[in-house]
């Protein structure tokens, strides 16, 4: 809020007080006497960048958010302490609450800073109205900076960034003077050309006192003689809640929740932000589809802006609601299903991988299997000696497949095993036979990077198929007699 002047100076927009005081500063710095090197270094270091101390403590506050953030609620909860709240002003509270917190998410968010939908200069009007009684800024500051945190999420340049912790991303970044430094840029022509957003921003001072504080009073004055508690409920405590169901939009949709199509950033899906922040709880998907006009696909999860927004195209106030393919929609869910997937599967004990096994004789096969219970199935060799007293099929069938050829026994010669057992035997191989089934095969053709059966997945782990081990064989033929 007290950064808008300094964020439309930085767009381009014409403010003659912010321009003469930058060339005020200019021609004064030039005549300045020369100071000592030591000097000139602590005054080139922004406040920011300064320790705190007792003797400078102040300077680090924005002060007007200070007032309208901090502040002003004491105020108004010291008040209601001596101010009855009357079943009509709290529904008139509850009602302002709703129109000016959904002018914030239809109005300031979707339709402004995201585009994602076109809407009448009536809507523009009365979202610029309610909006400004949010006490959050203009639009033309609130969507510059809202676009420079899609520019740079989690970076230093991410006005609200949740990597700075996030009581900094629901408040402090408010309250604190921010580093030029790290000042974003983003495109606001679009908002410049718009001749309502100008005329907001140009009177947005006496729109916020006015929305903000005055009209919810003479609402509650004039309708059932309330005025002091449409002042304090309908006016102060109202922009406190709504103050902080937005923050959470910047703390706790960035901190909890699940993030269903990319985990690379931070913004996360959880119905309990999207109840808060009137449907803009589901930040994953909004974060990567920004310009959709939904924030939630299903039809049962929480989002009242996308229901006002298709509300305002059935009655012709809104038109070219703007949604992602399904298509692409799906691609995202899958890619970060198969991410987890993968990183699912490091985790666990596949077995050594074909190509790293050594290749071994059969002649050494049948000498090593009369110290250790080997069994060769496939071409590959499994030392199954801690697992024969475990075998469900019993001692004596393992037994007898000790320093032999298996192959057939395991495939349904004698018992078609499970995809579990294929699983288990995989984690026993300590060898491959030369020339045993088409196993060189393979690990020929992952090292030469090859099409094989053998796949890899986002962490270059071998990606094995339910019932597509290399132990599995095709079931053997079983002749017309058989039972």
């Amino acid at each position: 809020m007290a950064n808008e002047l300094d964020t439309a100076s930085s767009s381009g927009a014409d403010i003659g007080t912010s321009n003469s005081a930058i060339n005020t500063s200019s021609s004064s710095a030039s005549t300045a006497p020369a100071t000592t090197p030591s000097a000139s270094y602590k005054e080139r270091l922004h406040i920011s960048e300064q320790p705190w101390t007792l003797s400078n403590w102040y300077k680090h506050l924005n002060w007007l958010n200070v007032y309208l953030v901090v502040i002003l609620p004491i105020i108004g909860f010291t008040l209601a302490a001596f101010t009855p709240l009357q079943t009509k002003t709290a529904l008139w509270a509850l009602f302002y609450y709703f129109m000016c917190g959904i002018s914030i998410t239809a109005g300031y968010h979707r339709l402004f800073s995201h585009r994602a939908y076109s809407a009448s200069p009536v809507v523009e009007v009365i979202f610029a109205l309610f909006g400004g009684g949010s006490v959050q800024g203009s639009i033309r500051w609130w969507s510059a900076g809202h676009r420079v945190h899609h520019r740079y999420t989690d970076t230093d340049k991410d006005p609200y960034s949740v990597r700075k912790g996030l009581l900094f991303s629901h408040i402090g970044w408010m309250l604190l003077l921010p580093n030029p430094k790290n000042k974003g840029r983003a495109d606001i022509s679009d908002l410049n050309s718009n001749p309502i957003v100008r005329w907001q921003h140009k009177h947005y001072l006496p729109i916020l006192v006015f929305m903000a504080l005055v009209f919810p009073c003479i609402v509650a004055g004039l309708g059932w003689g309330d005025w002091m508690g449409g002042f304090v409920y309908a006016g102060i405590i109202r922009v406190f809640f709504i103050h902080h169901a937005t923050f959470c939009v910047n703390s706790l949709a960035h901190w909890i929740g699940e993030q269903p199509f990319d985990d690379r950033r931070s913004p996360r899906d959880h119905v309990i932000t999207a109840l808060v922040t009137f449907g803009e709880g589901y930040h994953n998907f909004h974060h990567e589809f920004p310009s959709d006009y939904r924030n939630a696909l299903k039809w049962y999860q929480y989002d009242p802006t996308k229901w006002l927004i298709w509300t305002l195209k059935q009655v012709g106030l809104a038109w070219d609601l703007k949604t992602f393919s399904q298509n692409a929609i799906e691609q995202g869910l899958i890619q970060q299903k198969q991410k987890k997937l993968d990183q699912w599967r490091r985790k666990l004990n596949w077995g050594v991988p074909l190509e790293q096994l050594p290749v071994i004789e059969f002649d050494d096969f049948l000498e090593q299997s009369k110290e250790r219970a080997l069994v060769l199935i496939a071409g590959v060799v499994h030392d199954v000696t801690n697992f024969v007293d475990e075998h469900p099929g019993g001692y004596a069938l393992i037994k007898s497949a000790i320093g032999k050829d298996a192959t057939a026994n395991f495939n349904g010669g004698v018992y078609d095993h499970s995809n579990a057992a294929h699983n288990l035997l995989a984690t026993m191989r300590v060898g491959v036979i030369r020339g045993g089934s088409e196993v060189e095969i393979w690990r020929q053709a992952q090292r030469e990077n090859k099409d094989s059966t053998l796949t890899k997945d986002s962490n270059d782990m071998s990606i094995v198929r339910a019932n597509a081990q290399p132990t599995r064989t095709a079931r053997p033929f079983q002749g017309a007699g058989a039972a």
